[in-house]
């Protein structure tokens, strides 16, 4: 073979490994970039409804405290929210919810509390908290999820 087409071949073998080397760290670089972009909106997507659960769970308690009824339209919030729950959430987190609503609709069946009662019970630290464990499992779940 004459040593021309033989340097020839030389180039266009390097310039063909050189273009595909860089076509494989820019697929790879995009992989893992579209990757930590999608971890990170899962995660970030969890805090809002977790955070949104607990506003209206909040909000619900604290009703449940002082009536004796609870407005039917309001607790479709709650389970609306555990429903997205389900699509994203660890069973674990999904249990927590559903004993959350439990719990608030056991407390409308208790007697009202007075804005006094409130206050000591508060004040006093006899106020129960119905999300603490699932606060904490939350923060949990979240702590573990890939980031990136």
């Amino acid at each position: 073979m004459d040593p021309a087409y033989l340097s020839a071949l030389a180039v266009f073998l390097g310039s063909v490994v050189g273009a595909l080397s860089s076509l494989v760290t820019t697929w790879l670089s995009k992989t893992r970039e579209d990757h930590a972009q999608r971890a990170s909106a899962n995660k970030l997507g969890r805090q809002k409804l977790y955070a949104q659960f607990i506003d209206e769970a909040s909000k619900l308690y604290m009703d449940a405290l002082v009536r004796d009824q609870a407005e039917p339209s309001a607790m479709v919030s709650l389970y609306a929210l555990i429903s997205k729950m389900r699509m994203v959430s660890d069973p674990n987190v999904i249990e927590n919810a559903e004993a959350v609503v439990a719990t608030i609709l056991e407390t409308y069946s208790h007697p009202n509390k007075t804005f006094p009662e409130l206050r000591d019970l508060t004040l006093n630290r006899g106020l129960v908290d119905p999300l603490l464990t699932f606060s904490e499992i939350c923060r949990d779940e979240l702590r573990d999820l890939p980031s990136r």
